[in-house]
Formats: C-alpha cells, sequence, structure tokens
C-alpha cells in the first residue's frame, strides 16, 4: 500500500482538494487498491468541520464529491504511516516539522515540487480564488502521481 497524506492549515480548502483529486486521478487509472490516501491539518482550528464550500463547489464542477469529510490533525505518529507527506505550502512545512520534529527519510514536500516548482498552492481562503487552487492542486497531484509510479515501477 502506498500511504500519501496531504497537509495543509485547516484541512478544510487545499489539503482535501489534493486527496479527492488525487483519489480520482488513482481512481481513473484503476490503481485504487494500491493507495491509501488522506489529508489534514497542522493546526486544531477547523478540526472536526466539513470541506469548504468553495472546495467542494469546485470539485464538483469536475465531477469529484467530497462529501463526509471532517478536518483532523496531523500527529507525530502519521510520519510513520505515511510514504508521501505532501505540504501546500512553507509555512505548513515549518509547522508540520513542529509536529514530527525532524524528516528522517524525506517524506516531507510541496505539492509544486512534483511540478517543478517551489511555489506555494494560494490558499483560497484567504484568496477567494479557487480556480487557482484548483490549478495548481491538478499540477502538483499529476506530478507526483507520475512521481510515484516512476518511483514504484507501477505502469
Amino acid at each position: 500500500m502506498i500511504n500519501v497524506m496531504f497537509v495543509c492549515h485547516g484541512n478544510i480548502c487545499r489539503s482535501p482538494m489534493a486527496e479527492f483529486v488525487f483519489k480520482d486521478m488513482v481512481d481513473k487509472k484503476h490503481l485504487s487498491d494500491l493507495f491509501f490516501i488522506a489529508s489534514s491539518a497542522t493546526s486544531r482550528e477547523e478540526i472536526g468541520n466539513p470541506v469548504h464550500r468553495g472546495t467542494k463547489k469546485k470539485l464538483l464542477e469536475h465531477g469529484i464529491v467530497s462529501e463526509g469529510k471532517q478536518s483532523v490533525q496531523f500527529k507525530a505518529s502519521d510520519y510513520d504511516l505515511y510514504d508521501y507527506i505532501v505540504c501546500m505550502d512553507y509555512q505548513n512545512v515549518r509547522n508540520l516539522m513542529r509536529i514530527i520534529g525532524e524528516d528522517p527519510e524525506g517524506k516531507v514536500k510541496l505539492l509544486l515540487e512534483y511540478a517543478g516548482s517551489d511555489a506555494d498552492i494560494a490558499d483560497p481562503w484567504y484568496t477567494g480564488d479557487f480556480d487557482l487552487t484548483y490549478e495548481d492542486v491538478l499540477k502538483g497531484c499529476k506530478g507526483l502521481l507520475e512521481s510515484i509510479l516512476a518511483e514504484r515501477q507501477i505502469k
């Protein structure tokens, strides 16, 4: 099983968007049985809250359902459970490092690193631009999936 965790500040906008976009990509390639995909927050502010309505709406425009997802916080013990821990921005990398202490296995990366960029995924909570966030999440998720498939030699 390949375990992938997407991480953002509150786990209501960007990381659940990435979680469900990535699940959709994996499903369309008929690889769902090889993956466990989740998302979490570095903060406690939104714990228990559902996916933001703007994220839900954007996902539904692409035929992707996110019902039932509630915000959860990343725990230090999650580090050992996941092969890929993918953050939406540098601030969340810093916050995540406060939770886990160190990243000896090099699991923690920015999502857009997989698309050849060191940029952050803009937070639509502040920008209101769910379109841009979706486009960046899509690019990052495509790159992540390609990277995993190549690394694991999966066709």
